[in-house]
């Protein structure tokens, strides 16, 4: 297994790049489903799930090309479409589960294994199968999958409220519905920008979607969609991610394609603990005020809250912070899982349930720690950057998952850091 070298060697300068958001493209991939018409996705990610989603959506029959290193991705699904989505590769990845709502819609059935991912917490697929059975799905768990069909072979428009605002589950009842009989209604919806993407991509195909950005989304459904060509919003994660390395180490970093307006909530706590943002045509410029930040309490939320995805993170921040933070996670039940990582490098962190005291410490100190998921594996990295000595990440198969080019982004910016192949 690969692991990742750390050196921490001071501040960090100069521009990088941000790729199109991991999370949006994994949901535009499957709207290939809805269509016997090409989806033509540019500005993709280049990472291990973009892969995993293609060979899932190959093995349905459907058509998928990699143009432009990988930049593009050219979908069709005009040919005879197998509605078994199958554990072996469906267990590599949670966002596997967003082919259920399209295969729904275009075959009227389909058969879906329960999903994989990181072990963050139970992330229950009844919000899906809810959101689906609402629009006449049938849907019966037996042997590990998720068997659908719908009587008459057509989804119907209908009104649901979800009891929670899972993005995933918003998703996979936009696409469903998009080719339901009617009218349907999603209140308590997700708002995530990523959910804002895949509406315009599918009103691109000819859907009629009003409200997304919104905790209620209209969806009118129409006989069919057609092919389009779409831009993956700017990964707001990885944004963040590397917001925090000039915030941990020092120096000036625009992050090039960076919007306010994806990271709002995450900017105002960089604020509050000394680290100055500025918005331009280029990006996102980040600065740090003074040698040390200070202290700052960090509650997630979905979206526009702080992200579950940068809690890991900004710990790594406040571990040197002057004063104590409390971070509070309401999303997942167990990502704390780097916290005992962090302590490893010298950090004082008390956890207790859903809530995680950090004491800021003069200096982190390298060593050897280990990758539980794929936000901790980042968190790890950001923390050796400014800590003394060498710090070796085991376990990077997760950063590869959600991080494009880690090692040259950030060696771009002067970071000491190398991938030590296993």
């Amino acid at each position: 297994m690969d692991s990742i070298l750390v050196r921490g060697n001071g501040p960090l300068n100069g521009d990088i790049e941000i790729a199109g958001a991991k999370n949006a493209c994994l949901a535009l991939m499957p709207a290939t489903l809805l269509s016997d018409e090409p989806l033509t996705l540019t500005n993709a990610p280049r990472l291990s799930d973009i892969k995993t989603m293609t060979a899932l959506l190959a093995s349905l029959g459907a058509e998928v090309s990699a143009l432009q290193d990988g930049k593009v991705q050219a979908m069709s699904c005009h040919g005879e479409i197998n509605p078994i989505a199958d554990y072996d590769i469906v267990r590599k990845m949670r966002a596997s589960n967003l082919v259920l709502g399209p295969l729904l819609a275009r075959l009227g059935h389909a058969v879906v294994s329960l999903p994989g991912g990181c072990a963050i917490g139970a992330r229950p697929m009844d919000l899906h199968t809810t959101a689906l059975e609402a629009l006449g799905a049938e849907i019966e768990l037996k042997d590990g999958y998720l068997h659908a069909k719908v009587a008459g072979g057509r989804l119907k428009g209908a009104v649901h409220k979800m009891r929670f605002p899972s993005v995933g589950a918003t998703e996979n009842f936009l696409m469903a519905a998009s080719l339901a009989k009617g009218t349907s209604v999603l209140e308590n919806a997700a708002r995530e920008p990523e959910i804002v993407d895949l509406a315009d991509c599918l009103n691109k195909m000819g859907a009629q979607i009003e409200g997304a950005g919104t905790s209620r989304i209209e969806i009118q459904g129409v006989d069919r969609l057609h092919g389009a060509t779409h831009p993956v919003v700017t990964d707001r994660i990885e944004l963040g991610t590397f917001m925090l390395a000039p915030a941990i180490c020092g120096g000036e970093v625009t992050c090039l394609g960076g919007k306010l307006s994806l990271v709002e909530s995450f900017v105002e706590k960089l604020e509050a603990a000394g680290i100055s943002v500025t918005e331009t045509e280029r990006g996102l410029t980040v600065k740090r005020n003074g040698d040390r930040v200070k202290a700052v309490d960090v509650v997630t939320e979905p979206f526009p809250g702080f992200p579950t995805d940068l809690q890991a993170q900004m710990m790594a921040l406040l571990c040197t912070a002057e004063g104590t933070s409390v971070l509070e996670e309401t999303i997942f039940e167990n990502r704390f899982m780097h916290a005992p990582e962090l302590i490893r490098m010298g950090a004082q962190i008390e956890v207790h349930g859903g809530h995680a005291t950090v004491h800021g410490v003069d200096k982190l100190k390298g060593a050897p720690v280990m990758a539980t998921d794929l936000r901790a594996s980042v968190s790890l990295i950001l923390a050796g950057l400014a800590a003394e000595g060498e710090t070796v990440v085991s376990r990077v198969y997760h950063l590869d998952r959600g991080y494009e080019f880690i090692e040259q982004k950030l060696s771009g910016i002067g970071a000491h850091i190398e991938r030590i192949k296993g």
